[in-house]
């Protein structure tokens, strides 16, 4: 249940970026596929300052949008993409690898386990310096990319052009979701939401028969999360562990 300081807090949060110049290219829209209803937002790491944040400067966890909107604004700065970016115990640490900033925070689970995250293969969303990619979580810890940033949730959506295999087409678990795809060259990168509660098959079919990303990464469901200024839109409720976000300076 969202409370009502937190729907002030994101009604300010709007109100603010509404009368804000931005510098940035990411791209929010709304779209239909196989008659269920998404939003997409797509960045380009190598243009777009592409970042996790799990920590504020105060020692908290950040856990909202409008926290590090009020963060970035002390230097010139403000968040014009965010999206909950993985799973996380009580206290909102990371369940998975978690890397800010080339500090690993938390190492990589490469073990089966409970729940979605366990749903082997998972995978990792790492962000370098001039791409992004996902990477399923085995191939990862073999090869240890240098990610400044990097989160890991799972199950995997899409692993090299297929759905995962356990993905069920007449499945009746259905939720909200929220995921993220690459591209083969990891350049290009979509954060997609189900603006409706949708399957793990119909969810991955997104990423590869619509926007034909050939890897893609669940990071979580029934609390997925969105906030997109661009579309006047910028969710809140429960508290987030860690989030992907795109950062621009507020235009002259």
């Amino acid at each position: 249940m969202t409370s009502k300081a937190e729907s002030v807090l994101g009604a300010l949060a709007l109100l603010l970026m509404s009368g804000l110049g931005v510098q940035a290219d990411v791209t929010c829209s709304e779209r239909r596929f196989d008659g269920l209803a998404y939003t997409a937002c797509e960045v380009d790491p190598r243009a777009d300052d592409l970042r996790l944040f799990l920590d504020a400067p105060s020692g908290e966890r950040y856990g909202q949008f409008s926290t590090i909107d009020a963060t970035l604004a002390a230097d010139g700065k403000t968040l014009v993409f965010g999206m909950n970016a993985g799973m996380y115990h009580a206290d909102r640490a990371p369940v998975g690898h978690y890397v800010e900033d080339g500090r690993e925070i938390m190492r990589v689970i490469p073990n089966a386990g409970p729940g979605n995250f366990g749903l082997l293969p998972n995978g990792i969303f790492c962000i370098q310096s001039d791409r992004a990619d996902v990477i399923e979580t085995l191939r990862y810890d073999a090869a240890r990319p240098d990610c400044r940033y990097a989160t890991q949730s799972g199950p995997m959506l899409v692993i090299d052009g297929e759905l995962h295999p356990r993905f069920l087409e007449d499945s009746d678990s259905r939720y909200v979701r929220n995921g993220v795809g690459t591209s083969a060259d990891g350049t290009r990168v979509v954060f997609v939401i189900s603006d409706q509660a949708v399957t793990f098959h119909e969810f991955g079919r997104i990423f590869r028969d619509d926007l034909g990303l050939p890897q893609a990464l669940f990071l979580d469901g029934s609390v997925s999360r969105l906030h997109a200024p661009q579309l006047n839109r910028s969710d809140f409720g429960r508290w987030l562990g860690p989030i992907v976000g795109v950062v621009a300076p507020i235009a002259p």
